[in-house]
């Protein structure tokens, strides 16, 4: 059987948008692709409104399932999303990248986090119907 395509969520923390990529894509994708998330620096903990919306949202506890995780923790990589990182995002060797664009919804309110999520879901949906093209 062959090895499953990994995809790793990228930003510059990995504290937010990357973890919630990270917790949709293992409840809705993985019977596509292997989900990691990582950053070129970390904070010591998950961003706690994200960790709500998606318990609400999904019920998955990242406090409990992941953790922060420097891009050096993570294996090769065929698909690299960053998220939208609004400085340099982090190079990651990969077979095919891309950029979300997606606004941090850091220090706003409870909807941001869950527009953010709904919109991590559908991109993540769209991109297991293109990912056999791109590696």
């Amino acid at each position: 059987m062959p090895e499953k395509i990994k995809v790793a969520f990228v930003c510059v923390h990995n504290s937010c948008r990357s973890q919630m990529a990270e917790a949709i894509s293992k409840m809705i994708a993985k019977d596509s692709f292997e989900a990691y998330s990582a950053g070129t620096e970390i904070k010591d903990s998950i961003n706690q409104d994200a960790v709500v919306v998606i318990k609400e949202l999904y019920d998955v506890d990242m406090n409990i399932s992941q953790k922060s995780k420097l891009i050096s923790d993570i294996p090769p990589i065929d698909i690299v999303v960053t998220m939208g990182c609004n400085v340099n995002c982090p190079f990651v060797p990969c077979k095919h990248r891309e950029d979300w664009g997606l606004e941090d919804p850091t220090g706003k309110d409870k909807q941001e986090f869950i527009k953010t999520a709904k919109i991590i879901e559908e991109k993540i949906l769209d991109l297991k119907t293109r990912m056999n093209g791109l590696v």
